[in-house]
């Protein structure tokens, strides 16, 4: 299967104001193929977010090359082709929600498709379509601050794939979710993959990380082992 993701040589810094050089990332090789559930692990500090940040355009490196779907994103430096590439291929699954309090299920869910440039009534229809598949259509019209912790995050998954992305990527998805709520949203996760969902998860919980097809295993800022086994 080919690779959708691959990265050659990246390497990420930042600078202190005295110009002393504080690596994050070093040379980092990977591949993640289409239609794989890959899980990333850490040891210690090592910016595993940021990784994901890379992915989705959102910082910039000191050396690279990144390849997306066989483009160098590494020779892309328009910030607009950047987002729509971004917008239409890849989403985030956050830690932490990220819901606006003041807009409902279906509204929340409907906001990066307004990116997108479809139709209302099309949003609309697809949002209680996918509130529906994660299990919420008595929630439609609830508001985040009526919801519990694993609506929420429902939601913020019917979010993420409004615009039918070819990648999802997860910061610890089940942070601070009690351990039948995280099997809940795992085994949810885990069927996207079944929809040909390219899945990147950041995690540091054994359980959660066991989901995935292949764990990564990140120490002292560079991949430790790509195929890692517990």
């Amino acid at each position: 299967m080919q690779n959708i993701i691959e990265f050659k040589n990246l390497y990420k810094s930042y600078y202190l104001e005295n110009q002393v050089e504080i690596p994050i990332l070093k040379w980092i090789n990977l591949n993640i193929k289409k239609n794989e559930f890959v899980a990333i692990m850490w040891e210690s500090w090592c910016w595993k977010s940021t990784l994901l940040n890379i992915i989705w355009f959102l910082h910039p490196l000191t050396s690279w090359e990144y390849f997306f779907d066989w483009d160098n994103i590494s020779s892309i430096k328009d910030d607009e082709t950047l987002s729509f590439i971004r917008n239409k291929k890849i989403w985030f699954i956050f830690q932490q929600f990220y819901l606006l309090p003041r807009l409902n299920s279906i509204e929340n869910v409907c906001l990066p498709a307004i990116y997108a440039w479809t139709l209302w009534k099309q949003r609309e229809d697809k949002a209680i379509k996918l509130l529906e598949k994660v299990s919420l259509s008595h929630r439609l019209n609830s508001y985040p601050w009526e919801m519990s912790g694993w609506e929420q995050q429902r939601i913020a998954i019917a979010r993420a794939l409004i615009n039918d992305p070819d990648i999802l990527l997860a910061d610890e998805p089940t942070w601070n979710l009690d351990s039948k709520t995280t099997l809940e949203i795992m085994n949810l996760i885990a069927e996207l993959k079944k929809a040909w969902k390219t899945i990147i998860m950041v995690t540091h919980a054994k359980d959660v990380a066991l989901f995935a097809d292949r764990i990564i295993l990140l120490k002292d800022w560079k991949v430790e082992n790509d195929n890692f086994k517990f």
